[in-house]
């Protein structure tokens, strides 16, 4: 499946357009302090485990996102956002979400 930001595909025309799909992962924030805690990997101020969080947190609701439109009927997304935001009266979550359009083309 082709996911793009972009609003089209160059060389592929959208035949037919399913709808709005979206993706979200929320993780907890004590996941990321118990990372802080164990972090042997800091170098420069990055912190590769927590990097390692964020991808993968990124990655599956990007696989949401392609499921859904699957499901309706798409082979491609185009104009995909993505976004990270910070949950709980406390910032104790963060979820990834992710939208975009699914089209056939």
């Amino acid at each position: 499946m082709i996911v793009t930001t972009t609003a089209m595909i160059e060389g592929k025309p959208v035949r037919d357009y399913k709808g709005i799909v979206t993706g979200e992962v929320i993780v907890g924030a004590n996941i990321f302090r118990d990372l802080f805690a164990s972090v042997r990997d800091i170098v420069g101020g990055r912190s590769g485990s927590y990097e390692d969080v964020l991808a993968r947190a990124r990655k599956q609701a990007l696989e949401e996102m392609e499921a859904e439109a699957k499901r309706v009927g798409g082979n491609a997304v185009i104009g995909v956002d993505i976004d990270y935001e910070v949950l709980g009266a406390n910032g104790s979550m963060l979820m990834v979400s992710c939208s975009g359009t699914a089209v056939v083309v």
